[in-house]
């Protein structure tokens, strides 16, 4: 924060459009997930630059990375934000929860007492939040019309000097390699907190054997089935959102099984000597079924997907993915018995 710039409804906080190391350390954690659930500016009115009653208002969500992403955009304009109040998540995500709507809109508004601060009545609000924000009822609730901007913040400068004219580009959604690139990181360390337990379950099952239990089986049976779970985990976390576009099929626990069969497949064959046959074929079940799920993760990340779709994909992929996981731990307990265990 910069300074206070004084309005009829009281000082209003002015905001810095260039960010400043603890805003990008900030972005970096949030991007691993470290800060995901609670990164969020409190919800109200700021400003960039030197805002007059005839400046634009552009409206958006608490979720600090947004907030961040936006104003650094701003730079160079006069503006008011209004920031509404989505609970510290992001405009699309909370539009299709009902947190980014037309009556928190219109809420934080009347909160703000923008009426007395500008002489216009138009808040420009992001075209990813149409799904939650309907411009006739914000009209009637509290007599501002909303404006639909471009879908990229990046956009929003050029949407506001051009007279609120947006061209195809700037109303396209877009998931390149980049934004599909930026979303991996956050899976590893959402996964971080099972993989000691998954590990540690899988270690004793690979010690099951005609001796009941050894060690020396639950380490080298154990090893190859982490190493075929870590390919799954890197074909549906990773090589799947990167390689989409050009993936096979349509629903995403398919892509998932279309990079995680394969890689896994190859991982658990170089372990032919120490788990067999029945034990490549329980790795590979185990490994592919992580990496369908993973890759099912991404449906609520991507503009290809709608919430009735994503259901029908869930109906379909989860009990494929739970019988192939049934199978594959039949297959691992039965394979320390007939062959490969130490």
């Amino acid at each position: 924060m910069k300074d206070f710039v004084e309005t009829p409804a009281g000082a209003v906080p002015r905001v810095h459009t260039k960010l400043s190391w603890r805003d990008r350390f900030g972005t970096f954690r949030a991007r691993l997930g470290i800060t995901r659930n609670n990164y969020k500016v409190t919800p109200g009115l700021y400003c960039v630059g030197s805002p007059t009653p005839e400046s634009p208002v552009v409206a958006t969500a608490n979720y600090k990375l947004t907030f961040d992403i936006v104003r650094k955009e701003m730079n160079g304009l006069d503006a008011w934000l209004l920031i509404l109040d989505t609970r510290g998540i992001n405009v699309w995500c909370a539009a299709g929860k009902q947190l980014f709507s037309t009556e928190e809109l219109a809420r934080r508004i009347l909160l703000t007492q923008l009426a007395d601060i500008v002489s216009h009545r138009q808040v420009i609000v992001p075209q990813l939040a149409a799904t939650g924000i309907a411009a006739h009822k914000l009209n009637n609730l509290c007599d501002f019309k909303a404006i639909y901007s471009p879908v990229r913040a990046s956009d929003l400068k050029s949407f506001i000097k051009s007279g609120y004219k947006a061209d195809e580009t700037m109303r396209s959604v877009t998931f390149t390699l980049r934004e599909r690139a930026v979303l991996v990181p956050v899976e590893f360390w959402i996964l971080r907190k099972y993989i000691f337990i998954v590990s540690a379950i899988i270690f004793a099952l690979s010690g099951i054997g005609p001796g009941i239990f050894s060690f020396a089986a639950a380490w080298s049976r154990g090893a190859a089935a982490l190493a075929a779970g870590g390919a799954g985990i890197f074909a549906g976390a990773c090589l799947t959102p990167i390689l989409l576009p050009w993936l096979p099929g349509r629903q995403f626990w398919i892509k998932g099984i279309v990079t995680g069969l394969p890689l896994s497949l190859a991982v658990s064959l170089s372990f032919s000597n120490v788990i067999g046959t029945s034990g490549i074929v329980a790795a590979t079940l185990f490994a592919t079924a992580a990496s369908s799920y993973l890759a099912m993760n991404f449906t609520g990340s991507t503009p290809y997907t709608s919430p009735s779709g994503v259901e029908k994909e869930m109906r379909r992929g989860i009990p494929a993915q739970a019988l192939a996981a049934l199978a594959a731990l039949a297959l691992w307990i039965g394979s320390g018995f007939t062959g490969g265990a130490a």
